[in-house]
């Protein structure tokens, strides 16, 4: 009996203790699988999405060891001419080169690719912003990327451009800044806000684990969000880069496609006096031969920083930036892929320039400030500052044109170029960043300003802008063939003819007129040529310094032109 009930009590106890083990372990269980899912609670997540036809994960590519996980490509985007795939690295693994990658195009429910080709680009220099441009064969075919080191696949989603969330910063105020294509909203006004409302999550294909975010302004392809403190405290703009921002109609519209992670944190203006009084923000294509002329002149009258916003280039700009860093100026390059959009990219630019910059000037690298009287630049923007309410300067264009020219002039457009339309064509303008409308509304480079700030116009005789548009035949064709401007995509397509993006009487043909070189000529203008002739020529050469590739260094050069009168 006492044999039973002991083998009883030993009984008893396993059971009860194997229970107990049970019991924790489904606890620990069920809080480490919930604690996976808790998205906007504090608890980092990366979820990685491997679609079915991608091959197994590649080891890492550093040659060291492997990584926790594969590279892939988090997003494609096709637009007309391109497919742009961004990168999604794991943590220290090497950033791929154009070497490392082939271009693979499927077609449909194809596992293998029908046609592989060098990728046009691959383009910056931080794993977290990496993109890859492939050139387009087809509207039909998926695109991936094949590595040719062990022939992985790396593919994502793909999207159109026309309809896209393509990105987004969080403000100094906490809200964010999204930038969208595809609302088709009026220029120059504010739309109702209440009509529309922001989603953050990583997967827009279910509402279930979504969160909404008020719009606070809505305008052009800018929209302001409310963002939910959830998303702040989690940290998505800085260690959380799964964390995605949209844009959704309400009454059961469809959640925009994006691509966006709110990942910037912007700094507010402080009350210290800046780290520049003047910077330039500028959208670019294929302009690298003119930047050095158009930077060194600037820096002269008083530029000191430019952000150059490059609208896929493919002119080796990046070896132009980085001599002219290497000589001293202070010139960063910002890829922006996104096709007719100079109004958001100038918006972004803002953002970006205002803890900074004092003043910001957006004008385009065939445009340069003139100040007839020879005054200082840095003395205009002086006293303007002053007046405390005065937060815009608009400066009236006066369109050159090729001046008789058949070639490119060798000095420079400043000193080619003599001869120009005599009424001005429309205005650039100098802001203060801070002082903008928080809907970032702007038009034909100028902006909304806040309520208390006003613009003036510049008078013509203290500052205009000399606008080389309308270039030698072979300069201008390039220009007006895939232009960066928001009306105009080609020059040769019957869109917007009457506009003024296009040159009066070109219309749609790609053949030079026979007059071309003596068009657009009304008034000849020599005020620019002479001092830069004056100011800027060698007095033993006459040599001009953007023209110098050898000899005086950019340092002598630079240095020489501060001392300048």
């Amino acid at each position: 009996m006492r044999l039973r009930r002991k083998g009883g009590g030993d009984s008893w106890s396993r059971f009860f203790w194997c229970t107990l083990f049970v019991v924790f372990s489904c606890v620990l269980f069920t809080g480490f699988t919930f604690s996976s899912f808790r998205l906007f609670f504090g608890e980092k997540y990366k979820p990685l999405v491997v679609p079915a036809w991608r091959k197994p994960a590649m080891e890492a590519v550093s040659g060291e060891s492997v990584a926790p996980r594969a590279i892939s490509v988090r997003e494609v985007v096709i637009f007309p001419d391109q497919a742009v795939a961004f990168l999604d690295y794991p943590p220290s693994a090497r950033l791929l080169t154009k070497e490392d990658l082939h271009c693979a195009y499927f077609l449909a429910k194809s596992s293998e690719p029908q046609l592989e080709l060098p990728p046009i680009a691959v383009d910056g220099e931080d794993a977290h912003d990496q993109i890859v441009r492939c050139p387009l064969q087809s509207h039909d075919a998926r695109v991936a990327l094949r590595l040719r080191s062990d022939g992985g696949v790396l593919s994502g989603p793909t999207h159109k451009w026309d309809s896209l969330v393509y990105e987004a910063l969080i403000d100094h105020d906490n809200t964010t800044v999204v930038f969208i294509k595809g609302l088709n909203l009026r220029p120059e006004r504010v739309s109702n806000a209440s009509k529309f409302e922001c989603m953050y999550g990583w997967d827009f294909r279910t509402s279930k684990f979504l969160l909404r975010g008020e719009v606070l302004s809505i305008a052009q392809e800018i929209v302001r969000c409310e963002t939910p403190l959830s998303v702040l405290s989690s940290g998505a703009y800085g260690g959380n880069r799964s964390v995605k921002v949209s844009v959704r109609v309400k009454g059961g519209g469809l959640i925009f496609h994006s691509i966006a992670q709110p990942t910037h944190k912007l700094a507010a203006s402080s009350g210290r006096s800046k780290a520049h009084d003047m910077c330039v923000c500028t959208m670019v294509r294929n302009q690298a031969r003119f930047i050095r002329e158009w930077v060194m002149y600037h820096f002269k009258i008083g530029v000191e920083r430019w952000f150059i916003y490059d609208n896929n280039s493919d002119d080796d700009i990046e070896t132009l930036i980085d001599s002219l860093n290497d000589a001293g100026y202070n010139v960063s390059r910002h890829a922006w892929p996104w096709i007719k959009t100079q109004e958001a990219g100038f918006a972004h630019c803002a953002l970006r320039a205002r803890s900074a910059c004092e003043w910001v000037g957006f004008i385009d690298v065939d445009e340069f400030f003139h100040m007839p009287t020879s005054i200082d630049l840095g003395e205009v923007l002086r006293n303007w500052s002053a007046s405390g309410s005065v937060a815009e300067l608009r400066v009236s264009c006066h369109s050159f044109g090729p001046s008789g020219l058949k070639q490119a002039p060798r000095q420079g457009v400043t000193v080619g170029y003599t001869c120009r339309v005599a009424h001005p064509e429309r205005h650039k303008s100098i802001v203060r960043p801070e002082a903008l409308n928080s809907s970032l509304i702007n038009v034909v480079h100028h902006f909304h300003l806040r309520d208390g700030f006003e613009f003036v116009n510049m008078d013509r005789g203290v500052m205009v802008i000399n606008h080389y548009k309308y270039q030698v035949w072979e300069v201008f064709k390039d220009k007006f063939y895939r232009r960066v401007a928001t009306y105009v995509a080609d020059w040769q397509e019957e869109q917007n003819v009457g506009s003024k993006d296009r040159a009066p009487g070109l219309g749609t043909r790609a053949v030079e007129p026979p007059d071309w070189s003596s068009r657009f000529c009304e008034v000849q203008d020599t005020g620019l040529r002479d001092r830069i002739l004056r100011v800027f020529a060698n007095p033993q050469t006459r040599i001009l310094p953007w023209q110098e590739r050898d000899g005086d260094d950019d340092d002598n050069n630079k240095n020489r032109q501060r001392g300048c009168a």
